[in-house]
């Protein structure tokens, strides 16, 4: 396993659209496995693969209950909606109040390419939506609620 280098607000390829991932192979394994152990260095509780500059839909989330890693995930459906602080590794020393869904259904292949759907709430379905939205070049700082004058 290996650390990898962080990404940083103002790197482009944090604003590009990333690519499905088409075969698992041990290049995606150890991707992921870089992945978990260059968020658990930084403290954070996910990480997707454009923060280390990969443009490829791989995404690693633990909120303490073990690492998950998510290969191609999409969010299927959303329910109800939740306001709540959220920072990101790729902009240190930040955070600011986003909307979020109160509760997402993922779909998503797992390393042994399964497919899988989670349902899920509360940080779990905010770090989902806020991995995935890094896929897509999304930023939290682009979802800040404007705040009450």
């Amino acid at each position: 396993m290996a650390i990898r280098q962080l990404r940083f607000v103002g790197d482009p390829v944090l604003r590009k659209k990333s690519r499905k991932i088409e075969n698992i192979n041990d290049r995606l394994l150890t991707l992921l496995d870089d992945m978990v152990d260059t968020m658990y260095k930084e403290d954070g509780i996910g990480l997707a693969a454009p923060q280390i500059g990969i443009l490829k839909r791989a995404v690693v989330i633990d909120i303490g209950e073990g690492p998950i890693k998510l290969i191609n995930p999409e969010i299927i459906e959303q329910k109800g909606e939740s306001i709540d602080v959220e920072g990101c590794l790729s902009i240190p020393d930040e955070s600011g109040m986003v909307k979020r869904p109160e509760r997402v259904k993922v779909k998503y292949m797992d390393i042994n390419g399964e497919d899988i759907i989670i349902e899920t709430d509360g940080l779990l379905a905010r770090a989902l939506c806020h991995e995935i939205d890094h896929l897509d070049g999304v930023l939290y700082i682009d979802k800040l609620e404007k705040e009450e004058e």
